[in-house]
């Protein structure tokens, strides 16, 4: 009995939080960037992590201080079969994720990280359908590049002077390992994974 008044309970609240959070979206859609971005449909540009940063900020911010964990707990407290990665949402990029679920844009709330992993799976598979192969060593460049996706949003060739591209040989190591192709791999790539 006890249990059942507390499962309750915790529903209750987690529907108030998510219903806060749908409606903090669908006010300020006009006002924060990256709001703006996600409530469009095709996006007419692409998210920048400094957007993303200024939507969690707002999240943050006083009377709310919603963290993205205990936005993703209350959705996975009311729709447990459609969260995956409990305890998700410690990535700035995990935001995306939260509104565009909350946005009814996406089935189920999937971590960021996971949602460019499988869309990195399915352009591989794309390529390798069309006859572009990639070497080994290309294949750990655009692994790399996934993960710094995953967790950035984005990958532009500034990005190959710090860890862990400048271990890898930095900006000058990629181009002589995708040549002509560094610029249309990274477009593509950036087109397709943050998507």
């Amino acid at each position: 009995m006890i249990v059942a008044a507390f499962s309750d309970e915790a529903k209750e609240r987690a529907k108030a939080l998510t219903s806060t959070f749908e409606a903090f979206c669908e006010k300020h859609r006009d006002q924060i960037a990256a709001l703006q971005i996600l409530y469009s449909r095709p996006h007419r540009q692409r998210l920048r992590p400094e957007d993303v940063k200024a939507l969690a900020d707002a999240i943050k911010a006083p009377p709310r201080q919603w963290t993205p964990e205990v936005l993703w707990r209350a959705y996975e407290t009311l729709e447990r079969d459609k969260v995956r990665g409990a305890g998700a949402g410690r990535l700035l990029t995990d935001v995306v994720s939260l509104v565009r679920f909350a946005l009814h844009q996406e089935d189920e709330l999937v971590p960021f990280r996971d949602r460019v992993q499988e869309r990195f799976e399915q352009w591989m598979a794309q390529q390798a359908n069309q006859g572009r192969r990639f070497s080994a060593e290309q294949r750990a460049w655009l692994e790399a590049i996934r993960d710094h996706m995953a967790a950035n949003l984005e990958i532009s060739v500034e990005d190959f002077e710090y860890a862990p591209f400048a271990g890898m040989g930095g900006v000058g190591k990629a181009a002589r390992v995708f040549g002509q192709e560094l610029g249309k791999v990274m477009e593509e790539l950036n087109e397709v994974l943050a998507a």
